[in-house]
């Protein structure tokens, strides 16, 4: 009876398991599932994300330095010869043992106002490291999403050449009919032939860079590269139009909310704090403290000594005070670490001017890719509807014996290219209207 339950529980076991490798083989994925699943998995992006951990523990290290510290410690000693006798404060030569134990205190009052500068300049790099991890995993879902369209295209190419080889086999086999007939000669044939075995290798090359566009989406992706991924087929809305708004405009929105610019107007905030909080160090700086000490000693001779509770009571002392540091000379390194911090800043303020220009000329370019890539589909979908006329019409006379082989051979290669075109114009429109969409504000993953 155990053994038919056992049984019966291993092959349920076995049947799930089947189950869920069969759903996971038959899982079709979605753009917005590939780019998810990328940023998810990216490791530049896990380490930036550590980054921006640590900007968060340099602005608690930061907050902590205003308040005050408290620190405990204790020491003993042995000594040996002679000696200073802890207890009566005179000279012996003995041996003897002492302890002691503190508690202590201490708070920056003024120090130039660094600290609170420093503060500030941690909370723009917490800033600054959200930024930059948001523009890494834009950055990411945009790649996936180039790869995912690059294999997209080579899908549908690889039908187009399943059809123009299909179309080949069929016209060869009617080719042959009619020279079986009288109505053909060899040369047609060999055309015929040529056709077909050209075709086939076309078919062939399409699939191959249809495995090599899966691996590199895999790369993007960080998909594990012995798995297979099926892609679910994107639902493209019949809306391609030229864009009306200019890239002035949507540059000039785009500086309060895209990750780049905030990224780096953040450096040049965080800059100038650093350079504030060096000039800083020039002043003097105020500093209170306060500690409780107490010690226990006793001589190894052999001799009566007071108990430790009582020593503990009777020495314990208590202090309080104020330091003034002045910086007179140490160096330079303060002078430097001005200077220093100066120039960093006017690299940051370059950086950044060259960010923003580059921000321009890429929101520039995608207006100009999508509007440029609108007129090619528009063109192309209109070249493939004639030339799908003229090919039907073309393939009539090819069998009426009007036109030659040769030429049926380049109407259909013409209007392959044709569709070919079309494609690749409706694919990178799509790509590049996601991008400027992206400027606007839109982000790449919907949630």
């Amino acid at each position: 009876m155990q053994n038919a339950v056992l049984m019966k529980y291993i092959y349920l076991v076995i049947c799930s398991s089947l189950t869920l490798i069969c759903n996971a083989q038959d899982r079709k994925w979605t753009l917005q599932e590939c780019m998810q699943y990328a940023v998810e998995n990216n490791p530049g992006i896990h380490a930036q994300e550590a980054r921006t951990n640590i900007y968060r523990q340099d602005y608690i290290e930061a907050v902590g330095k205003l308040l005050p510290s408290l620190n405990a410690g204790t020491s003993i000693d042995y000594s040996y010869g002679r000696g200073l006798d802890a207890e009566t404060n005179t000279y012996t030569d003995e041996n003897s043992l002492s302890n002691n134990y503190s508690i202590y205190s201490s708070l920056q009052l003024f120090d130039g106002l660094s600290n609170i500068i420093k503060i500030k300049m941690q909370k723009v790099n917490q800033l600054m490291g959200r930024e930059k991890l948001q523009e890494i995993k834009d950055l990411v879902a945009y790649e996936t999403m180039e790869a995912y369209f690059n294999v997209l295209y080579y899908k549908e190419i690889v039908k187009l050449a399943e059809q123009q080889h299909a179309a080949s086999m069929e016209n060869l086999r009617q080719v042959k009919r009619m020279e079986e007939l009288g109505m053909k000669g060899f040369p047609d044939v060999a055309e015929m032939k040529a056709k077909e075995a050209t075709d086939n290798y076309n078919l062939t090359r399409q699939r191959n860079m249809q495995i090599l566009g899966v691996i590199k989406l895999k790369e993007k992706m960080n998909f594990p590269i012995d798995q297979d991924i099926d892609l679910e087929d994107y639902v493209f809305v019949e809306n391609i139009n030229k864009y009306s708004e200019s890239p002035r405009e949507i540059f000039e929105r785009a500086l309060s909310y895209l990750p780049k610019a905030l990224t780096t107007d953040a450096a040049v905030k965080a800059q100038k704090l650093s350079y504030q909080s060096a000039k800083g160090s020039l002043f003097p700086s105020i500093k209170a403290e306060a500690g409780i000490s107490t010690n226990f000693s006793h001589s190894l001779d052999g001799s009566t000594y007071t108990k430790f509770n009582d020593q503990f009571r009777d020495k314990c002392g208590s202090y309080f005070g104020f330091s003034l540091s002045l910086p007179i000379f140490n160096g330079f390194s303060n002078i430097a670490q001005i200077k220093r911090s100066k120039f960093q800043l006017v690299i940051a303020q370059n950086e950044r001017e060259e960010t923003l220009r580059t921000l321009y000329s890429e929101i520039e370019q995608a207006v100009a890719d999508m509007n440029g890539q609108a007129d090619e589909y528009l063109q192309a979908k209109r070249q493939v509807e004639a030339l799908v006329v003229a090919d039907n019409v073309n393939m009539q006379k090819y069998k009426e014996g009007l036109i030659s082989a040769i030429e049926l051979h380049t109407s259909s290669n013409r209007l392959l290219e044709s569709r070919i075109s079309e494609l690749n114009a409706k694919l990178k429109y799509y790509l590049k209207s996601n991008l400027v969409n992206y400027y606007k504000g839109e982000s790449y993953i919907k949630e």
